[in-house]
């Protein structure tokens, strides 16, 4: 475990709310969240379905703005930040690992990798490659998403996701389609590159046995976060 006698703090919430209205129905997902997670540490996140795991997720990420509170990554407020100062700062500070890969067909994998390069408006072809490299995936560069496995395709996201060496590691379910021998295979890499790179690494997860691989595993019930099961 990364905690030392002091920990610098990554991520700090406080009082986060969020909501979602169905018709005249207001349905409150996040409830008052006061969250602090260490620099390098390894945190996962349960709960039962529709508690509001990916909810909370996208809000830490900066995709999802909350009515209420505030989101701090190394410092910085993430929601005072203007549109396009938020999208440098996700851009340059996170990475985000979804179920669903969200990779573009058309794209080969190191192509995909480089997106985020291409956004920033910078050629990442090496990085690209390194990246794929660091996953295991470098002799599947020039394939596309179709000719690969859902294995392979999640590596692929998570080489896209740590292209640009961000601080923090968000992965969504990133095993949810996965068989148990690849979803260990997934998770071990996500560990690993965590521990090298001292990446602070937040994952959602069903699986409670994966859960318990990390530093600590937390539980969002009724709009809240435990930190047991």
């Amino acid at each position: 475990m990364h905690l030392g006698p002091v920990s610098e703090v990554m991520i700090e919430t406080r009082n986060l709310h969020r909501s979602y209205r169905i018709g005249k129905k207001s349905i409150k997902v996040l409830q008052g969240i006061d969250l602090s997670i260490s620099k390098g540490e390894k945190v996962f996140l349960c709960g039962p379905s529709g508690a509001g795991k990916t909810t909370l997720l996208y809000t830490l990420a900066g995709l999802e703005k909350p009515e209420n509170g505030t989101v701090h990554i190394a410092g910085t407020d993430l929601y005072a930040l203007g549109r396009k100062a938020q999208a440098s700062f996700r851009n340059r500070s996170i990475g985000y690992v979804f179920q669903n890969y969200h990779l573009l067909p058309e794209l080969t994998a190191v192509e995909n990798v480089a997106v985020p390069g291409a956004i920033a408006g910078i050629n990442q072809t090496e990085a690209a490659l390194a990246a794929l490299q660091r996953v295991g995936l470098k002799d599947r560069a020039d394939h596309l998403p179709a000719e690969m496995s859902g294995g392979e395709q999640q590596r692929v996201a998570i080489a896209r996701a740590i292209v640009n060496e961000p601080a923090v590691l968000f992965a969504d379910e990133p095993t949810g389609n996965l068989d148990s021998n690849t979803s260990k295979e997934i998770m071990d890499i996500l560990l690993q590159l965590a521990d090298e790179h001292d990446v602070t690494l937040i994952v959602v997860t069903h699986d409670q046995s994966l859960a318990q691989v990390g530093d600590r595993t937390l539980v969002i019930r009724d709009g809240k976060v435990g930190s047991s099961l």
